[in-house]
């Protein structure tokens, strides 16, 4: 188990690395350019959830609608600073609306209204992606990003995969 997740956490390191170095160098101040999703955003919403989850309980269901909204935003951010794609990422920011709504749908009351709005938005989430970001996207990831994200993805797997049974 011991090599493996080494094993697994060099492979997404050296993925990272691959995805982020193409083509120059990669300095400390870089990190900030493509991680501030993660330093600041993801942790924020993951801070709400925790709020609700560990400490004020059923009384702050309405922690989840923004803890929903930025911690999908923040992963939204996160693959559009990585991937260059803000172009073809922005119906990312209407589902994370519908993300928020349907946390609090679904550990809240069951208030079945609440499911016409969050219908509505990843419907228009999906569609608009489909319609004006596939074609882009499918255009603009090609070469070495594709060689980087199945490192970064065996890493993981290596990682959280199921170890076989001697």
């Amino acid at each position: 188990m011991k090599i493996r997740a080494i094993l697994g956490a060099v492979l997404m390191l050296l993925g990272a690395y691959m995805f982020l170095n193409r083509g120059g160098t990669f300095g400390p101040g870089e990190i900030f350019a493509y991680f501030w999703p993660s330093l600041f955003v993801i942790p924020l919403g993951l801070f709400f959830h925790w709020l609700y989850f560990g400490m004020v309980g059923r009384k702050g269901i309405g922690l989840l609608i923004p803890g929903g909204i930025l911690l999908t935003a923040g992963m939204v951010c996160q693959i559009a600073m990585l991937t260059g794609g803000w172009g073809y990422m922005w119906p990312g920011f209407i589902f994370a609306v519908a993300v928020g709504l349907f946390e609090f749908y679904w550990l809240g009351s069951r208030n079945k209204w609440l499911l016409i709005p969050i219908n509505i938005l990843t419907v228009l989430s999906i569609l608009f992606f489909i319609i004006f970001s596939a074609g882009s996207m499918l255009g603009h990831l090609s070469g070495q990003p594709i060689v980087a994200v199945a490192v970064l993805l065996a890493g993981a797997l290596l990682l959280v995969g199921r170890k076989k049974q001697a």
